[in-house]
Formats: C-alpha cells, sequence, structure tokens
C-alpha cells in the first residue's frame, strides 16, 4: 500500500513538473536562414493610401523563420489597415509528417490571425514550433504593413 502512494505520488510530481518546464526556443538567427534583400522589402500590390489615418493596404512579406522542422514564411494582406488574407509562403514539409502537421495546423493558424487581426492568436495543439514560426513571420509582415 505505501509503495503504491509513493509510486502515484511521484508519478504526479514527474507530470506536473513536466508540463509546467517549456522546452528551449531556439533565436531565428540561430535556426533560421538570413533573410534575403528581397524579403526585406514590403511587396506592395497597390499604393498605400496617402492621406487620412495612413491605413496599409497591400501585400506584404514576412520573415522567414526558421524552426527545428523547417523554415515558416508568410504574406499578410492588408486593405486600409485590416488583414483580409494571409498566404503560407514556406512551411516545414521534409516528410510527410511535417507535411501533415502544416495540412492541420497552418489553416487553423490562418483563420485565428484573420479573426483577430493581429499575430496575437493560439497556438495549434500538437504544431508549437510551426505556430511559433507562423506568429513570429506573420508579425513581421504586419510590422512592415505599419512602418
Amino acid at each position: 500500500m505505501r509503495r503504491a502512494v509513493l509510486t502515484t505520488t511521484g508519478a504526479s510530481a514527474l507530470i506536473l513538473g513536466m508540463l509546467f518546464l517549456k522546452p528551449h526556443q531556439p533565436s531565428v538567427a540561430a535556426g533560421g536562414p538570413a533573410p534575403s534583400s528581397a524579403s526585406r522589402t514590403p511587396q506592395r500590390s497597390e499604393p498605400a493610401p496617402t492621406g487620412g489615418h495612413g491605413a496599409a493596404t497591400g501585400t506584404f512579406t514576412g520573415m522567414p523563420v526558421g524552426t527545428p522542422y523547417g523554415t515558416v514564411q508568410v504574406a499578410a494582406t492588408l486593405a486600409d489597415g485590416k488583414i483580409t488574407a494571409v498566404r503560407v509562403l514556406q512551411a516545414p514539409d521534409e516528410n510527410g509528417r511535417d507535411r501533415q502537421i502544416a495540412s492541420y495546423a497552418l489553416p487553423r493558424l490562418t483563420q485565428e490571425a484573420l479573426g483577430a487581426q493581429s499575430a496575437r492568436i493560439d497556438a495549434v495543439s500538437g504544431a508549437s514550433y510551426t505556430s511559433q514560426g507562423y506568429v513570429q513571420s506573420l508579425q513581421s509582415a504586419l510590422d512592415r504593413a505599419r512602418a
């Protein structure tokens, strides 16, 4: 009886400890390729308005973000400062599992971004690294749009 209580308590403590620990998140500089000069320049499909509140209109390419499974890069299309579309330019695809994760995670992340109208969105369960790369690339695209 005593052994069962100790085993259960120890297993519970181990599980709780693992839940509260976060894996090491690699920095963009260490984990991904350096952005090319072409990706630093915002791509606009139409000129931004010159008067009024200065809300951005056009398509803005985010920086490529390296993850342990591959690079994630998106382009955000804005109309009068509102996100109207997000297109995935690069996603992890080295094997079938990478493609499977991307196929269910990226549409959900895009839907979340359109609903939130920002890069402040929740990660998709099971696709933590892909979600993190998506959010960082989307935020850089939005930063370029508002620069």
